[in-house]
């Protein structure tokens, strides 16, 4: 099979590794696309140890839409030609795999396969490039849901990169009434604009202005500000924290997703008195999956549209160099066909 081992920085290895064979518990799933991540990205722009556990001298790639094309003869309910999500916390039986799951090899052995915990199955009104999507699209999901987003409530998300879109969109699919998208990428604001939503390029204009013009007035701690109940932080930006904190309402939460490793200070008193939240989000969980299912589904956000490149298999060093200029692409893929 083909396989890509990431050998370190800006060195990847396009190579032949045998083919996996399916015990008796186990599957073997073709992949059809897979996405790029942003750690993936990340490992190989900067190294090992700088995204999710990526070893030297291994397979990688963890956003990926696969065919069942082996199964083991003790397998319940999964078919040759089943087209499947491999949910990267279990599909390799590690939590600690689901960085390096094979999305970027031809073929992965998924071992003691069930519905619904080491794969979900994928609906036909979902398109295979689309299903490359779902992997982080649920991290996104998860960061909505860790906001508690309530029916006519007003969010913020900074960052127009795939997750930030993806939380975006789960706000809206769990009632929020406006979304403001912020970014200093005019180019992915366009997109999250085409999607249907407010957009506001922070780093050229003042954002509490543009809240406000948006959103409506509301009380802070410092006066008049934006009425936004909803900040998600998937930009990663060392100065989000301090923003939200001097112009977030009474009561109002931030959620974190964006990794940025490093401490950051916290003005205690003005989050006591300003019934301020700060809540972390990390991974997925299967009601994620579920829900993301349900949103691709739904057909009510055109979300293949975010995928701005795509490549083959052979050009996959390449593709990963593109994913890294976020003035020109917003999700890269990659197919094996």
């Amino acid at each position: 099979m083909r396989a890509a081992i990431y050998n370190g920085k800006r060195d990847i290895l396009l190579t032949e590794l045998e083919t996996p064979v399916a015990g008796d518990k186990d599957i073997v799933v073709r992949n059809l696309y897979a996405s790029i991540c942003g750690t993936d990205v990340a490992v190989y722009t900067h190294g090992p140890g700088t995204g999710h556990r990526i070893t030297v001298g291994g397979e990688f790639g963890h956003e990926m839409v696969s065919e069942v094309v082996q199964v083991g003869k003790d397998v319940k309910d999964i078919h040759v030609g089943d087209r499947v999500y491999p949910y990267p916390r279990l599909a390799k039986g590690d939590p600690k795999r689901a960085g390096t799951v094979g999305g970027f090899s031809e073929y992965v052995l998924i071992p003691n396969a069930e519905w619904k915990k080491q794969i979900y199955p994928v609906g036909e009104k979902i398109s295979s490039k689309e299903a490359s999507l779902i992997e982080p699209f649920t991290v996104g999901c998860r960061a909505a849901r860790r906001s508690a987003p309530k029916h006519g409530e007003k969010a913020i998300v900074f960052g127009a990169g795939t997750i930030g879109i993806a939380a975006a969109i789960a706000l809206q699919y769990f009632g929020c009434e406006k979304v403001m998208v912020c970014d200093h990428s005019d180019f992915r604001l366009k997109k999250a604009s085409e999607l249907g939503f407010a957009v506001c390029n922070n780093g050229k204009e003042e954002l509490k202005t543009a809240a406000i013009a948006y959103f409506g007035e509301a009380q802070s701690l410092q006066g008049i500000t934006a009425d936004v109940d909803i900040y998600i932080d998937a930009a990663g930006a060392e100065s989000i924290l301090e923003l939200y904190q001097k112009m977030g309402k009474i009561e109002s939460r931030m959620v974190v997703v964006a990794v940025l490793a490093g401490k950051r200070p916290v003005d205690i008193l003005s989050m006591t008195f300003a019934q301020h939240a700060l809540i972390g989000s990390g991974g997925y969980f299967p009601e994620d999956v579920e829900d993301v299912m349900k949103i691709m589904e739904s057909g009510r956000w055109k979300i293949a549209s975010i995928i701005t490149h795509e490549y083959p298999w052979e050009k996959l060093p390449e593709a990963i160099e593109k994913a890294a200029n976020v003035e020109e692409t917003l999700n890269v893929v990659i197919h094996y066909e």
